[in-house]
Formats: C-alpha cells, sequence, structure tokens
C-alpha cells in the first residue's frame, strides 16, 4: 500500500463520517412529519401528488397492508418495465432504431425484475440494447422508486422500535413519495449538474462516427447519461448507461467524480443510521450500528487494496516489477482505470458491494483472488455494511435482533433491544431472511454447476449437455457463485468473465433477485409489526447495553460468523484455493487432481 493510497480512504472515511448526522437529522425530521427546509418549495407538489392518486396522508397501515401496497407498486413496476422495453421500437427518442430484437422475453423478464428490485444487474449491453427513453422512462424512473421503497421499509421497521401499543407503522405511498421527492430528486438534481461540469456528458444526439488517426471508424456512443448516473449511484442501484459502468469516462471522467461516486453510494446508508438513533429517542443506539458497519467497511478495504497492491506473484518471475513508484502504480492493474490507480479502485469495488450498489470502476473478474473475495463476501453478509438504501439498515437490525438473541441464551434472559422484548416471532423472522438469501444462493450456484443440460439455450433435457459459459477451474466457480450472491444479494456486479445473457440465466438469476428481494422486506415488515404491538420494557440492571464496544463487537460477530459458517465452504473451493494455488501452495495445488472442474 502506498500514504496517497491510504490518505485517500481516510478521507472518504472522515466524508462519511462528516454528513452522516446532517442527513440521517433530515430524514429522521421528514418522516416523522416535521417540516424542513424544503418543504416550503416542495410541500405543494407533495400535497397534488397525493390528490391526483388519492393517498390519505392521515391514514397509516397496518405491516400486513403496508407490505400488499409495496407489493403491488413493485408489480406494477415490473409490468411497466417489461411492457417498455419490448415496445421500444415503438417510442420515441431512439435515434439507434432499437427495437424488441435487441430485448428478447427473457432478457426483458431479467432486466424488469433487476430494476424493479434495487438490483440493477445487466445481462445486457446498455449503448447497443436499449433506446434513450427506455434507459429514462423506464430504467432511471426505477432507480428511484425501488431506492424509495427500500427506504420506506427500514423507516417501517425503525417506527416498529420507536412506537408502543400500535398496528400502525406508517403509510407506504406517504413514505415513498416523500423520500422520492425530498430526499432522492434534490440530490440527485444538484450532484447532475456537478457531474455535467466535470464532464460527464447530457444529451439526446445519435451516435457520432468518427475517423481514428489509422483511418478506422469508430462509433461512440452518447446520451442522457449524466442524470441517471446519479441515481444509480445514491439509490444505490449500479446500473450504468454504458457496458463499461463508471469505468466509463462518460460517466465518471475524473478521480473528483470518483470519490463523488463512492460518497454518493454510502451517504444515505450512513444517514439512516443516525435516522435510526434519533427517531429512537436514543442517537447512541444508531452510533453503534454506524460503528459495527464501520469496522467491517474498514476491514474490507484494508484487505482488498493490499491484495491489488500486492499483485500477482507470478509476473515477478518474468521481471516484471510489481512495486509502486514514482513512474507507475504497482501491482495489479489489469481491469483497472489508470486515472483511478488501485486505490481507488479497490475503495469503489469494495464500497459498492458493502452497500447493494453493483456500480463498477474496474473490473472484479481480475481482480487477485483475495481482493475479489472481499467483494463476495461483502455480499454475502446480506450488504448490511452500510449496505443498500434502506435494505442496509433493515438487514443490519434483523442481524442485531439475532445478536440480542444470541446473548440472551448465553445468559438465560429474554433478550431486549431498544426497550422491546425479543421474542419467539421477531426471532424466527429474522432468521427466515437472513437464511432465505443463503438457501437461494447457494442451490442457484450448485444446480448451474452441475446440472447437465445446456445453459446456453431452453432446456431440453434430450440434447447435449455443454460447458457453463464461464472460466474453468476455481476461478469458474467464483463467477458463478459471485453471479448467484450478486442478484439474491440484489447487488448487480458481477465477475464478467461469465456469459449470462442466455434462457438459463435470465431466468434463474432474475428468480433469484425477485426472492432475495421480497424474501427479505416481507419478514423485515413483519417484525416491525410486531414490535410496534409490544410494550416498552424499562432498562434493568440485567438488560444487555446495544450502544457500547461490547454490543459492536456482538453485532460484528454475529454477521461475519454466520456468514463464514454458511459461505466458507463455497469460498474455500472458490478464491481462497484460487490464491494459494496462485502462491504455488503445494497442498492446495494437488488438489486440482481431485477435482476435474478445476482442470
Amino acid at each position: 500500500m502506498t500514504s496517497i493510497g491510504i490518505l485517500q480512504i481516510l478521507v472518504f472515511f472522515g466524508l462519511i463520517l462528516l454528513v452522516t448526522k446532517p442527513v440521517g437529522l433530515f430524514m429522521s425530521r421528514l418522516f416523522q412529519g416535521e417540516r424542513t427546509f424544503l418543504h416550503p418549495v416542495l410541500r405543494p407538489i407533495e400535497v397534488l401528488v397525493y390528490k391526483l392518486c388519492g393517498v390519505r396522508e392521515d391514514q397509516e397501515q397496518r405491516w400486513t397492508q403496508y407490505a400488499a401496497s409495496l407489493l403491488s407498486f413493485s408489480l406494477f413496476a415490473f409490468l411497466f418495465v417489461y411492457a417498455f422495453q419490448r415496445l421500444q421500437g415503438h417510442l420515441p427518442l431512439n435515434p439507434q432504431g432499437f427495437g424488441a430484437s435487441q430485448v428478447p422475453p427473457d432478457l426483458a423478464f431479467n432486466t424488469a425484475i433487476s430494476f424493479t428490485t434495487n438490483t440493477n444487474w445487466q445481462g445486457y449491453s446498455g449503448e447497443s440494447t436499449l433506446s434513450y427513453f427506455v434507459q429514462m422512462a423506464a430504467l432511471a424512473v426505477q432507480n428511484f422508486a425501488s431506492a424509495a421503497a427500500g427506504i420506506a421499509v427500514a423507516i417501517a421497521l425503525i417506527r416498529g422500535f420507536a412506537r408502543h401499543e400500535t398496528d400502525r407503522i406508517g403509510n407506504f405511498w406517504v413514505d415513498l413519495t416523500r423520500t422520492t421527492l425530498y430526499v432522492l430528486m434534490p440530490i440527485a438534481f444538484v450532484a447532475a449538474l456537478v457531474f455535467c461540469s466535470q464532464g460527464a456528458i447530457q444529451n439526446f444526439h445519435p451516435y457520432t462516427v468518427a475517423k481514428t488517426v489509422e483511418g478506422a471508424t469508430q462509433t461512440i456512443a452518447q446520451g442522457p447519461v449524466a442524470s441517471q448516473e446519479v441515481i444509480k449511484l445514491l439509490g444505490t442501484n449500479g446500473g450504468g448507461f454504458f457496458n463499461a459502468n463508471s469505468g466509463h469516462p462518460f460517466e465518471s471522467p475524473t478521480p473528483f467524480t470518483n470519490l463523488a461516486q463512492v460518497l454518493l453510494i454510502f451517504v444515505l446508508g450512513a444517514g439512516l443510521t443516525y435516522t435510526f438513533g434519533h427517531m429512537v429517542k436514543d442517537t447512541r443506539q444508531g452510533w453503534a450500528l454506524f460503528a459495527a458497519m464501520s469496522v467491517m467497511f474498514l476491514a474490507g478495504v484494508f484487505v482488498a487494496y493490499p491484495a491489488e497492491q500486492a499483485g500477482n506473484p507470478s509476473l515477478s518471475k518474468l521481471g516484471v516489477e510489481r512495486a509502486a513508484t514514482a513512474t507507475q502504480s504497482g501491482g495489479n492493474m489489469e481491469g483497472k482505470e489508470t486515472r483511478f490507480g488501485i486505490a481507488g479502485s479497490a475503495l469503489f469495488a469494495t464500497v459498492t458491494t458493502d452497500a447493494s450498489c453493483g456500480a463498477v470502476n474496474s473490473w472484479h473478474d481480475s481482480y487477485t483472488p483475495l481482493g475479489g473475495l472481499v467483494p463476495l463476501f461483502n455480499m454475502q453478509t446480506d450488504e448490511v455494511i452500510f449496505g443498500g438504501v434502506g435494505s442496509g439498515l433493515y438487514g443490519m437490525l434483523l442481524y442485531a435482533i439475532l445478536g440480542v438473541f444470541i446473548a440472551g441464551l448465553m445468559v438465560g434472559r429474554t433478550p431486549e433491544y431498544i426497550g422491546k422484548k425479543i421474542q419467539q416471532k421477531e426471532v424466527k423472522m429474522a432468521l427466515f431472511a437472513i437464511l432465505a438469501t443463503s438457501f437461494l444462493i447457494l442451490v442457484f450456484s450448485g444446480i448451474s454447476i452441475v446440472a447437465p443440460f445446456a445453459k446456453g439455450g431452453y432446456w431440453n433435457p434430450l440434447g447435449p449437455a455443454i460447458a457453463n459459459l464461464n472460466n474453468s477451474g476455481p476461478h469458474g466457480l467464483s463467477e458463478m457463485l459471485y453471479a448467484y450472491t450478486s442478484s439474491t444479494e440484489n447487488n448487480g456486479s458481477a465477475f464478467a468473465g461469465i456469459t449470462v445473457n442466455t434462457p438459463w440465466y435470465d431466468l434463474t438469476l432474475g428468480l433469484a433477485m425477485l426472492f432475495g428481494r421480497f424474501l427479505f422486506m416481507i419478514p423485515a415488515l413483519a417484525v416491525a409489526g410486531s414490535l410496534a404491538s409490544k410494550k416498552a420494557v424499562p432498562t434493568s440492571a440485567g438488560t444487555l447495553p446495544t450502544h457500547g464496544p461490547l454490543f459492536v463487537g456482538l453485532l460484528v460477530a454475529t454477521v461475519i460468523v454466520v456468514g463464514a459458517l454458511t459461505f466458507f465452504p463455497a469460498l474455500a473451493l472458490g478464491p481462497i484455493v484460487e490464491h494459494f494455488l496462485m502462491h504455488q501452495g503445494k497442498l492446495f495445488s494437488t488438489m486440482v487432481v481431485s477435482f476435474p472442474m478445476w482442470s
């Protein structure tokens, strides 16, 4: 590692720490119905939205009604995005003439689920597949809507802790509107202007055909990029306008925009921890969650960064200089942009997989085994390390419930958290959500690895079996495991060595996104309803303090141990064994003979 690289990471973390309280305080006041500095401008628009949509602002919902509203909204969003893709040839703002042939039914199904679930997994190249209109009216709109839905669920769960003896946890439509209007749109508008000032493009021009200095022709794709770029990051969506995502100079032109992008990814997830503390009337509880997330973030980035800076030791035998000097960055620069360097790339990879973002500024498939292990494991923690907008907080709160339950078992006492007794229903719902994602990842990955049918076409049991459309060996296993982890955890990034735009992967990855999203959301809402109905429990001498270092350590251990115990065997066969093979470990190199899939 270099001193400049370390300083870059610490400056980023310092900026996140600086904005957490003001952002969190604003959201707390907003969702408690208090007046904010944006109300004079935006309140008339909010009221108009309620009138047009028939929403009664003062009518709150039970958790079942809240969940039904969420599901109905998501179903409409799915149909909306699917139809726009299939009909893009008949819609305006399509200078490239893209039609239904660019988006067959299986790909449209996968993409519609992807953007509805805040995953933004892209099995296609945006600049050669979708029109400007679809990019804006379908994908960018869902970047706002799916992010707002995640925050709404987090706020509902916070109300479950904050309220007592009630069956109401808020109104989904009000929370959705306020999140979009007061939180996402103002930040996105200002940040888009900043990005444009740095060189990000925003236009409706046809693609430019240019002559290169060698005399060849080159097609330069362009379009309304900046407006989609900001919300893909702020809403932790991740779907890029271009296939190169944030590695493309039209999406992120400078090191400053690179820093701004990672800040946008974390800012709302971090702020929601303070929102939680403020709404439950004990800001120490929010800071404890922030501390637990910070410990895991810093641990991850300071594993990924030195792994990438060290590079591949095999290159040293070829006389390649791997050390950083004044004239070269050293390390593993494969798949990375020189304008961002190793530190900026490793930081981005860690942040985007800590959150359920999935935007990339470098190719994770080209990372060293340990460098690639960090993004993979980050997602397998259910992305609670600041996490996606809303999803990171409600995921961490479910882990907190599990943590205090484990502590209660140790001392033989009914667990309590934020003045509520944690009983059978809350623990069952938390375990169901956590186990559901693990089940989906491992089962779908296992089937795709061993199923003897062609992944490149529709299932034909009489047809010949073909190899998986990815690399062989432990890295090929990592690619497949990463794909289903990213989809189930609603991240959207990929180890790009795997070809996923096939009917099999479009279907199974789409189902993984769908179930991974709602099998976590619905239990969180059930917990919110159960907690809201409980009485407040006064703190006693036997109550476990949940705001100090002991609880932070317990929470971190719960997240890591659950992840390690669930996924360690798969990780051992993928990135871990690949690391030892790269370093020519004799014990592990002999394993290639035992497992033909690695040969």
